[in-house]
């Protein structure tokens, strides 16, 4: 760490940042890094492409680990759970509704192919960033209720946040 510590130090701010942008194109991990340090501010349709990608980095797994307790990305949830509160902040709330079902579904998926679900407080964590904001919209009705019967039937092991999805639907059935 000396010698590149050493190294750094002869560097302009310059050359320091183009080193960390080359750095953060290649590799997710540590764009995700930098965003939660640095708090970065991204339009909407980035925070959206960044999101799907997020969930596809948290969710995958190997089909070779099923049923095995195996390794998955705790910063990639953190970034989903970030991004989609950041999409509720925006007032993009449809958009956040939307990326939730793609994150229950996938989210789901691995929770039934691992061995104990340990990803399962992350899932749900992240989904509660968006059930928050529903909790208090000005969305149609039928827009919510339709939502929380896809989430419902998006979930494989059917009990991630569904005593929630089950509320939220009854209280917009009313």
């Amino acid at each position: 760490m000396k010698t590149l510590r050493k190294a750094l130090s002869k560097r302009t701010k310059r050359e320091l940042i183009d080193i960390l942008v080359e750095l953060a194109e290649d590799d997710r991990r540590i764009l995700r890094q930098f965003d939660e340090q640095l708090e970065l501010e991204a339009p909407p349709q980035e925070l959206v492409a960044l999101t799907r990608q997020a969930i596809a980095d948290a969710t995958s797994f190997d089909e070779r680990d099923i049923n095995r307790n195996f390794n998955y990305d705790h910063a990639a949830y953190d970034a989903v759970k970030r991004n989609l509160g950041r999409l509720v902040g925006l007032g993009q709330l449809r958009t956040a509704m939307e990326l939730s079902l793609e994150l229950m579904v996938k989210g789901s998926q691995q929770i039934e192919m691992s061995d104990e679900g340990l990803m399962t407080d992350e899932i749900t964590d992240c989904l509660q960033v968006v059930l928050a904001g529903l909790a208090s919209c000005d969305l149609p009705a039928d827009e919510v209720v339709a939502w929380c019967t896809h989430m419902l039937a998006g979930d494989s092991v059917g009990f991630v946040r569904d005593e929630e999805l089950k509320s939220l639907r009854r209280q917009f059935e009313r």
